[in-house]
């Protein structure tokens, strides 16, 4: 699958679906009247989103699960990291190897104040570690920032 079609995949099931906002708000999807004046695709806040794609080697997905689930969830919450979702792939030949997540910080400056603070905390060097006393987990890791529209539900 596409990189783009995976990320708006992910964006989407992130987010409140526009029929849900509809019932919510009394606007009917698609309708001209709930479209905004001026079409922009301009970001409308600092915050920013981080969507990254862990790829494990074969067999370590699990591994890669339970450091997630007991501590790096945790972990990310002490540095200001915000989770908004964690997914696995279901209909492709990935499911078995990778692991799908968002986050959010408060800025793009945040979040690389953010990552360097996680990098240097004793307790995620403790559990990489430990959680790879079995041999590496991760084969590559991919990640992009992404910016909320000025007509996303999530900003």
């Amino acid at each position: 699958m596409p990189r783009s079609l995976v990320v708006a995949a992910i964006l989407l099931a992130a987010c409140t679906s526009a029929g849900e906002r509809a019932a919510t708000t009394g606007d009917s999807a698609g309708s001209a009247a709930a479209a905004p004046a001026a079409a922009t695709t301009t970001p409308t806040a600092e915050r920013v989103f981080e969507i990254r794609t862990y790829i494990t080697l074969p067999g370590r997905l699990e591994a890669l699960n339970a450091r997630f689930r007991n501590h790096t969830v945790g972990i990310f919450a002490k540095h200001g990291m915000t989770s908004i979702g964690y997914w696995i792939p279901l209909d492709s030949a990935r499911a078995s190897n990778t692991l799908i997540y968002i986050i959010a910080h408060a800025s793009r400056a945040q979040a690389d104040r953010n990552w360097e603070a996680f990098d240097q905390d004793p307790e995620w060097q403790r559990v990489a570690r430990e959680s790879e006393a079995d041999g590496p987990i991760i084969d590559r890791i991919e990640r992009v920032y992404v910016a909320a529209t000025d007509y996303s539900p999530m900003k």
